[in-house]
């Protein structure tokens, strides 16, 4: 990508870099963001909680999205994998968004999936008016499978892609 300043790459969130996350720090050798936040604070505790909830069963559970030694966003698995199908979210913090960090992070995320077994397919869900996110998906070859109405964040397109 021409417009990418850095390299980007996923590496595993441990329990312990999501609790430097939320004392300011950034795990491991990296910086954070100097310019706002890759997520808030609430929403970094419940990523917190899901990977907590997963890693025990399946791992890894979540990702944190480098770019050039900073981290810029993170991926993780939202609910527990069932019969292969592993489901994700992932955010960009506002100041680094629209620069491709994102679709890297996703098709790396692509990548683990099909290099594991465990992974059959991967599905994700966007808003409805959250076209950025839909061409993310879409340009890694994810596939609108259908919509629904989400309790919190109202309509929402699903989407699917295969690992093999």
């Amino acid at each position: 990508d021409s417009g990418q300043e850095f390299q980007t790459m996923i590496i595993e969130a441990t329990a312990g870099d999501f609790e430097a996350l939320l004392k300011g720090r950034a795990p491991g050798g990296l910086r954070l963001i100097s310019d706002g936040a890759i997520a808030p604070t609430e929403v970094l505790e419940m990523l917190r909680g899901l990977a907590d909830q997963i890693r025990p069963a399946f791992a890894p559970s979540a990702w944190f999205i480098i770019a050039g030694g900073e981290v810029v966003g993170l991926c993780s698995i939202t609910r527990p994998p069932n019969d292969g199908e592993v489901h994700i979210g992932y955010g960009v913090g506002e100041t680094r968004q629209g620069r491709g960090y994102a679709r890297q992070a996703i098709a790396d995320v692509l990548a683990w999936g099909r290099a594991d077994p465990r992974v059959l397919q991967i599905s994700a869900e966007t808003g409805d008016d959250n076209i950025p996110s839909q061409r993310v998906l879409q340009r890694n070859g994810f596939v609108r499978i259908g919509t629904r109405i989400d309790a919190e964040d109202g309509p929402v397109i699903c989407w699917r892609a295969s690992t093999s």
